[in-house]
């Protein structure tokens, strides 16, 4: 369904919803008390009548007096022009039932000899008329008031959807402007990387840059749909995996796990290549012998990714990608996309360097 079509669909519910409304709160009552649904044509045009009066209250108050006065503050005006409302309907319609419903000749004939009295010559005025008064008067205030909370739920309801649609637009916003960040990112250390392996072997080099595009490809086409699918996500880390070792020693231990089988599912594009960038950065050393091990999970709901690596220069401060970018974006986005959902765990110790998220999908 296009957009036309549900914005369509939106404006026909209330419409349904307040006709049912009045059919099941007030014409069957009426029916029902009247002994039964269309019971002769009077008294289906006198049930009519009554509900017209109150559908006049309702859609004036809803329409009109709550928007226009209780709602900018203006209660003393709106009780004021309310109750007019119900005493002008009380009599206007009090005028017309005398005149459109008069019963016929015979039957007030036989309430008068059942009464034990003259006919009355009011043209039918309704019976128990201090009754019917008070009855028109309670019902007019529960009408009334019904047609305030009504009016106010749907303020309620429709601030809410705007502080939603706010949020929204919100978290589209900081999401794009924190992938813009990261992705620069990644492109600075991967041309780096590629710079100065032209000079070692151009072989290798060449297949750099065709994995680079590979991965520019993804970056353009696929992470910015808003979201990737795991496996994609998955692929694209590998690439960078592999494009990251072109420039390792031997003395650099590599560990990399990732599922073979695994429940495929959304995710945001780019969350974990940040920790990558972070072990590769800080993990390899020229001095002596390194490590980094990186491995991804994804069983029973949970997504786990780990990486942990060795600190390069011991007693350095917790490493960090270059200004604080790429681990300051992630925590960012974690708490925009799985609030309550995620488990950021970082561990400095004294040559290793560890980072566990799990991320409940």
């Amino acid at each position: 369904m296009n957009n036309t079509g549900v914005i369509r669909k939106r404006k026909g519910l209330p419409v349904i919803l307040h006709l049912t409304g009045w059919i099941i709160l007030f014409i069957l009552p009426q029916f029902l008390i009247s002994g039964g649904l269309f019971k002769d044509e009077r008294t289906t045009r006198i049930v009519l009548f009554n509900t017209l009066v109150f559908v006049i209250l309702f859609y004036t108050n809803y329409l009109w007096l709550v928007p226009k006065l209780a709602q900018k503050g203006r209660w003393l005006a709106f009780l004021v022009l309310a109750a007019s409302l119900i005493v002008f309907l009380g009599w206007a319609s009090g005028k017309f039932y005398e005149n459109l419903f008069a019963p016929p000749r015979e039957v007030r004939e036989q309430i008068a000899q059942t009464e034990q009295r003259p006919p009355r010559d009011d043209h039918g005025r309704r019976r128990g008329g201090g009754i019917a008064l008070y009855n028109f008067f309670i019902t007019s205030f529960l009408v009334s008031g019904f047609a305030v909370g009504i009016r106010y739920a749907e303020s309620a309801v429709r601030k809410e959807e705007e502080i939603k649609e706010l949020e929204r637009e919100k978290l589209n916003s900081e999401l794009a402007l924190l992938k813009n960040q990261v992705s620069p990112h990644f492109f600075f250390n991967t041309l780096n990387n590629i710079y100065a392996l032209i000079e070692i072997n151009r072989e290798d080099a060449r297949e750099a840059v065709l994995s680079l595009s590979k991965m520019m490809r993804y970056m353009l086409y696929e992470s910015e749909q808003g979201n990737t699918r795991l496996s994609h996500e998955i692929e694209f880390m590998k690439g960078y995996i592999d494009l990251m070792k072109l420039r390792l020693s031997d003395r650099v231990r590599l560990t990399v796990s990732f599922p073979e089988e695994y429940e495929d599912q959304d995710l945001p594009p780019l969350l974990f290549i940040p920790f990558i960038e972070n072990a590769f950065k800080h993990g390899v050393s020229n001095m002596g012998n390194s490590f980094i091990d990186i491995a991804l999970r994804a069983e029973d709901g949970e997504i786990t990714f780990l990486t942990a690596n060795s600190i390069s220069r011991p007693g350095a401060e917790a490493p960090r990608p270059a200004s604080g970018i790429g681990l300051d974006n992630v925590r960012k986005r974690l708490s925009l996309l799985y609030p309550g959902r995620h488990e950021l765990r970082i561990s400095d110790q004294e040559s290793i360097f560890t980072v566990v998220l799990t991320i409940r999908t």
